[in-house]
């Protein structure tokens, strides 16, 4: 077998990455720098209606390795906002302020609500 392709992240595969500012545990990231430090890709929240890599698993400090949560279908938990509305079961959601999960209006829908939210409760959130 000649020039074999190998992946690096497989379909539903959890990832370690690097904290390139902190982190807070359930939280939409989004990749801020190229493999450093370890070989760990640089993390932090993901912009407000942007894309994301993933969730991350725990709180971290500036330059510790965190645990990012990712794939299509998965369900995981992700924080809301602890002001706002609140989420339907089945709702279409976005990036939010500081990496929380919002109700999709103009922002890339990341994923959706499995069952409804309270305002400031953790939303089980199906990722896209």
């Amino acid at each position: 077998m000649t020039t074999p392709n190998v992946g690096l992240y497989e379909p539903g595969r959890d990832l370690t990455g690097r904290a390139s500012t902190a982190v807070t545990g359930k939280r939409f990231l989004k990749i801020t720098g190229n493999r450093g430090v370890g070989g760990n890709i640089a993390v932090a929240h993901a912009d407000a209606g942007a894309r994301i890599v993933g969730v991350s698993k725990y709180d971290a400090a500036v330059g510790a390795v965190i645990g990012v949560q990712r794939g299509n279908s998965r369900v995981t938990f992700v924080a809301t906002p602890p002001t706002g509305a609140a989420l339907a079961a089945f709702a279409e959601v976005e990036v939010g302020a500081n990496g929380t999960a919002v109700a999709r209006t103009t922002g890339i829908a990341v994923g959706y609500t499995v069952t409804g939210t309270t305002v400031g409760a953790d939303a089980e959130v199906s990722l896209y």
